[in-house]
């Protein structure tokens, strides 16, 4: 009997979603863009090569292990977007680069900002996330033009369309990646970019912004918001809040001809522009937002689960799993409160998860049995919700037996 393994990206057309898994890669490059933050370049042997195909607006996770406060090596994971559209070489090898922007205390930013170099290896996670373009894709799951997005990213945007995004910071690092693709995808496309920031010495991708805007001249729009300097048009100048995002979409950017809207940036920013479109009228379906995170590194706690005691003499929920066609199955003490990925992780170390935080999506899983609460869900779409996903890194039991499946 023959065994045919599927890649990753065959399994991913196959099942609309990529199981995801840690690969050690090696740093090719560390480049300079801010004072604080930079660009990381790693490059994908051609073994790897399918297990790193993306869309445009994708991101990874990273994992090492850094010392804490106390000294003590702990895992950190961090989820950082590709900053670059999909590219591969003759040989069959691939890249992916990242922008890591320095968090004020933010461990592995601090140290990735300052250490980080040439050489390092470190655990990159398959690329994962929905906020993408789903202009043309005639109601196709994200991951299933995977397959195609390496080498042919003109298959993402196959008509003309018009497409606004509102940045802020490291925002751009997804914005760009798209950017560059939808406006290569077809002669007649369109894009403006609103993109919030300090001042212009914090502007990342300032350079590369240009050039793309020297490409193409008429059709992409660029405007620079900055907070803390003064800049000639006053529209283009302080802190974009409620009143100046109105004057923005009433001058720079028609919102009745808008085919997709792109929000990346803080919760305060992205939700206020969310807000101030549906009062427009902008239908959701139109609207895709991703939003910063640090995670909550506490909890879990490395990739074994916040400590959690449980003894026969307490109430417990019982919790049931499906991973990999393996099941597992974990008590969880009713007192604690823990999430189904806390508990999970207590069993499994190698359930997937980035952030922790309810933004990444890469904890997904679909409830089978029982029911739970979630308390973030800034990842999942209605769609999915009502199909029975979760967010395990959110999600609590509310019944004494509750099942998920994470292959589905």
């Amino acid at each position: 009997m023959t065994v045919v393994r599927q890649t990753a990206a065959e399994e991913a057309a196959a099942t609309g979603r990529r199981r995801a898994s840690f690969h050690a890669l090696t740093v090719a490059e560390v480049r300079r863009l801010t004072d604080d933050a930079i660009e990381v370049t790693f490059g994908v042997p051609p073994e790897l090569a399918g297990q790193f195909d993306y869309l445009p607006g994708q991101y990874v996770a990273l994992r090492t292990t850094l010392p804490d406060a106390d000294g003590e090596p702990r895992e950190v994971r961090r989820s950082y977007s590709i900053c670059a559209e999909p590219r591969s070489f003759e040989d069959g090898s691939s890249e992916i680069r990242v922008a890591i922007k320095k968090d004020l205390g933010g461990l592995f930013s601090t140290w990735a900002n300052a250490e980080l170099k040439a050489g390092d290896v470190l655990d990159v996670m398959s690329p994962m996330g929905a906020f993408v373009s789903k202009h043309s894709r005639d109601g196709s799951a994200v991951e299933q033009n995977v397959m195609t997005s390496m080498n042919n990213p003109e298959q993402l945007a196959g008509q003309s369309g018009n497409f606004v995004a509102i940045a802020a910071g490291s925002g751009i690092t997804p914005v760009i990646a798209i950017a560059r693709t939808l406006l290569a995808a077809h002669p007649e496309t369109r894009f403006d970019l609103i993109y919030a920031n300090k001042a212009a010495m914090d502007v990342m991708f300032l350079e590369e912004l240009a050039d793309l805007k020297d490409k193409y001249p008429s059709r992409l729009a660029l405007h620079h918001v900055l907070s803390r300097e003064q800049r000639i048009a006053p529209l283009l100048s302080g802190r974009i809040d409620a009143e100046k995002l109105q004057s923005l979409l009433g001058t720079a950017i028609h919102s009745d001809d808008v085919d997709e809207w792109f929000l990346c940036g803080p919760f305060e920013l992205v939700q206020l522009c969310r807000d101030t479109l549906a009062a427009r009228g902008v239908e959701p379906e139109h609207v895709r937002f991703e939003l910063f995170t640090s995670g909550k590194p506490d909890r879990p706690e490395g990739n074994i689960g916040r400590p959690v005691v449980a003894d026969e003499s307490q109430a417990t929920y019982k919790i049931t799993f499906k991973l990999d066609g393996l099941q597992g199955e974990v008590a969880s003490p009713t007192h604690a409160r823990e999430s189904i990925l806390n508990a999970a992780l207590r069993v499994r170390p190698d359930v997937p998860f980035a952030c922790a935080g309810g933004v990444c999506g890469t904890c997904r899983a679909k409830v089978v049995a029982g029911s739970v609460t979630m308390d973030e869900n800034y990842a999942l779409e209605q769609d999915e919700l009502d199909k029975g996903y979760v967010l395990t890194c959110q999600s609590h039991p509310t019944t004494a037996e509750v099942a998920v499946d994470f292959d589905v």
